[in-house]
């Protein structure tokens, strides 16, 4: 029994660790961000913020859809086949470089059409030059995921800080060199992405990623896609969720407007680094519990993360009235209201945090789309009611219900599955099983499956298999 403890306690040690290098790599992220536009506020004012925000966001979503999800896709290919298939590395490279080009150069082409309204202060040459960051930023984002599957955490966390870090040096460079305005903005997220892209790969490749690695194979890259796409849904969703009220304040309040509500928003979601810690540390102690212990667990946990996250709420609330005038200026006045109104939202974001975890370890990551898929209709509903009349203050409402939706949705899930007798997967079915053949397996291995379903039972497990009906 004592040595099943010392088993038991060594990774949970080794996770604790991963969780505290990973928590401290996003609040010093957050932190650069938060030094970024404070920065860019005092030079060029609220459109400048507005704009960096956009440009935070936008080139990376695009990658991401182009690249057939992946980023998504990579960690699984990689953590369950890189000894089997020399084909894997290279081919998640070149996936990388196609779709990073694909899409920096549809957003180049489509700039003229949609540039003058979503940056209605940039002129349209800026525009089409900043869709190299589809490229520049699709390539960190891909050397993180590939990090991360190669079980090197440790560089998969430098580079969630570096990517936030590099941009403060780039743009105090092209300031002090005489760029002023939008242009500097534009430029140093370039700079910034190409240093954090190379020393990424090079690190890579200095741990050995590409050695043995033959040429890409577009089946592969197919099977890879097709998987991206599927286990995209989610999060693409959840992005959706959290970014789709800066693209609509920018096309119905502009940028200026947009500016004030990006502070607004960046200081609220603090609070939310607690409930991605707690998705990150119980998602894998779930897994292993199996479902029925996992769920008992989670009930006895789930009030005090709401606790947990509720009190964090407090401060921040109270600290939104001095500390964002204080960083930001008497412009940012406006920020203020927006924030608590969004922290509201998040009152109970440990809870949903909770859920999330276990949903993933108890092989029900459908449930957490559907979720996310509520506060998704929610946001955009309440947006394009509130947006146009209420300006910043709309999209906090907006934000704050749609946060209270997805974890209303998240509760109704785990009552279900805490309801006697509701059919759940085996511990060892929970897990997700990647296959990726080699070319003489390509024809009778089975398909590629998200949380342990595939549609054709695994070999001696017909018995567990459970039809495409139900909600995975």
């Amino acid at each position: 029994m004592g040595g099943e403890e010392v088993k038991i306690a060594n990774p949970l040690r080794k996770r604790h660790g991963v969780l505290m290098g990973n928590v401290v790599a996003r609040v010093g992220g957050l932190a650069c961000v938060f030094g970024a536009t404070l920065l860019l506020a005092h030079n060029g004012g609220p459109a400048v913020v507005g704009v960096y925000a956009l440009l935070h966001v936008l080139p990376g979503l695009v990658g991401t859809i182009v690249s057939s999800g992946l980023p998504v896709a990579a960690p699984y290919f990689l953590a369950r086949s890189e000894h089997d298939d020399p084909r894997v590395r290279s081919t998640l490279f070149a996936m990388a470089v196609a779709g990073g080009g694909a899409g920096a150069m549809l957003w180049a082409a489509t700039a003229p059409l949609w540039g003058p309204v979503l940056f209605s202060d940039l002129p349209v040459w800026l525009v089409m030059l900043a869709g190299l960051a589809v490229l520049t930023r699709l390539l960190v984002i891909a050397a993180k995921a590939c990090s991360q599957g190669s079980d090197d955490l440790k560089g998969s966390n430098g580079i969630i800080f570096f990517e936030q870090f590099a941009f403060l040096p780039a743009y105090t460079l092209l300031w002090v060199a005489g760029a002023h305005g939008f242009g500097p903005v534009v430029g140093a997220l370039l700079l910034a992405d190409t240093v954090t892209a190379s020393l990424a790969w090079n690190r890579l490749r200095r741990r050995g990623f590409f050695h043995g690695a033959t040429r890409p194979s577009p089946a592969l890259a197919r099977r890879i896609g097709a998987y991206g796409m599927r286990g995209q849904v989610g999060g693409l969703m959840s992005q959706l969720n959290l970014r789709l009220d800066f693209i609509l304040l920018g096309l119905f309040a502009g940028p200026a407007v947009l500016g004030i509500y990006a502070v607004a928003s960046k200081f609220a979601e603090l609070i939310r680094i607690l409930g991605m810690a707690l998705t990150y540390v119980f998602y894998p102690a779930f897994a292993k519990d199996g479902p029925s212990r996992a769920i008992a667990r989670a009930g006895r946990l789930i009030r005090k993360a709401g606790m947990l996250t509720a009190g964090g709420v407090i401060p921040l609330w109270v600290a939104a009235g001095f500390a964002i005038p204080a960083f930001y200026g008497a412009s940012f006045d406006a920020a203020v209201t927006p924030a608590r109104i969004i922290l509201l939202g998040l009152v109970l974001d440990g809870v949903a945090g909770m859920i999330i975890g276990l949903l993933y370890g108890v092989g029900r990551p459908g449930l957490n789309s559907w979720a996310m898929a509520a506060g998704l209709a929610v946001t955009v509903v309440l947006d394009l009611l509130l947006i146009p009349r209420f300006g910043a203050t709309g999209a906090a409402i907006a934000s704050a219900i749609a946060y209270t939706t997805t974890t209303a949705a998240l509760l109704w899930f785990f009552w279900r599955l805490r309801r006697p007798g509701r059919p759940l997967p085996s511990p060892s079915s929970a897990r997700p099983r990647v296959a990726v053949a080699t070319a003489d397996e390509r024809s009778s291995r089975p398909l590629p499956v998200i949380g342990g379903w595939s549609r054709r039972p695994p070999i001696n497990d017909s018995k567990r298999r459970r039809p495409w009906s139900s909600i995975k």
